[in-house]
């Protein structure tokens, strides 16, 4: 999708699966690599999808985004459910660019609001989903995907 000072977003493949098992793994949340391949190749297939940020070696970031129709809305909904960064990723802008993207792939499926579903008492959550756009709704944080103006 993208790439930014060395750090290049791109669709998550099977093949990927070994180093996303780590990172799972390393932020506490082990699941076997044949699993996750066989859950990345089914995904592809479904309305959603799982972007990789790399940058020298195993994947430092991951988002899984998928979207849905509602009742109130014309336009189908994006719903984050995983955006997960290694801890040496941190701070750096890996997860501004995860959510960047996650939102013009939602926005190109022609959904018209993103959605994170996320604990708010984790920490620095709510002050990191608001400075990128995110307002409090309900147990989530939701974003318009129209353009201001």
């Amino acid at each position: 999708m993208g790439s930014r000072y060395g750090l290049e977003i791109r669709s998550a493949l099977p093949a990927d699966a070994p180093g996303l098992a780590e990172l799972l793994s390393a932020s506490g949340r082990p699941v076997p690599s044949h699993f996750l391949a066989e859950q990345l190749d089914a995904l592809r297939y479904a309305h959603g999808t799982a972007l990789l940020a790399l940058e020298w070696g195993p994947p430092s970031g991951i988002v899984v985004l998928h979207w849905y129709p509602v009742l109130e809305q014309a336009a189908p909904r994006a719903q984050i459910t995983m955006l997960l960064v290694a801890p040496e990723g941190r701070r750096r802008g890996v997860g501004r660019q995860l959510l960047k993207s996650a939102a013009q792939a939602a926005r190109m499926a022609g959904c018209g609001a993103i959605e994170l579903l996320a604990a708010a008492e984790a920490p620095g959550l709510t002050e990191f989903c608001v400075a990128n756009g995110f307002t409090p709704d309900a147990g989530s944080f939701v974003r318009s995907l129209r353009k201001k103006g």
